[in-house]
């Protein structure tokens, strides 16, 4: 028979939500993967944010000391799974003493307590988006959803995920790629 198709690597790419997809937790989401494998894949939102937690809080919950001015800051949602668990997508200009991923050469992600530590004390990344939970996808689904229209694709830059604001993100990344929100339809069409 044949061989088994190789999947494309997507890590470091963005995920665009497409109108009319059906779980309301993904609606007009600007997803970041942070790893895309035959294994499946891994991604945050970066476009939701959380106005119910936000960072001085957050830090104040893990007993984390807090030194730097933090108010304003607002964890974001990043995705159904793991929601008790926090990301940090930052520049890399900083590393965790435990352990950082370096996703691409201007956003790595660091998923240890070290991090909201050094956050915390004025010592961490210059540029920064915390996320709790992730998005994840078994081997093959992110493929099946991309090619039944649910998703988008196009590069991610540190510009779009740390400077663009939330509520921009979305039409930013569609600009990318050369697409108006407004010749997007949630409707299939029909012959």
């Amino acid at each position: 028979m044949g061989e088994q198709m190789k999947t494309t690597n997507l890590t470091g790419h963005m995920l665009i939500a497409m109108p009319g997809m059906g779980d309301a937790r993904f609606d007009r989401a600007v997803i970041f993967l942070c790893d895309h494998s035959d294994d499946g894949a891994m991604g945050l939102i970066i476009n939701k944010r959380s106005d119910e937690i936000d960072m001085p809080t957050l830090l104040s919950q893990l007993s984390i000391d807090m030194a730097a001015d933090l108010s304003g800051h607002h964890a974001h949602f990043g995705g159904p799974v793991e929601m008790g668990r926090g990301f940090v997508l930052h520049s890399p200009d900083y590393a965790s003493a435990v352990t950082t991923l370096e996703v691409r050469d201007d956003i790595h992600m660091t998923a240890t307590l070290d991090v909201l530590e050094d956050l915390g004390r004025g010592a961490g990344p210059d540029r920064w988006l915390m996320a709790l939970g992730y998005s994840g996808w078994g081997p093959g689904q992110l493929e099946a959803e991309i090619s039944q229209n649910g998703w988008l694709v196009c590069e991610a830059d540190a510009a779009l995920v740390f400077d663009v604001p939330d509520v921009d993100k979305w039409e930013k990344a569609l600009d990318r790629l050369g697409i108006s929100a407004l010749m997007l339809s949630a409707e299939g069409g029909r012959a």
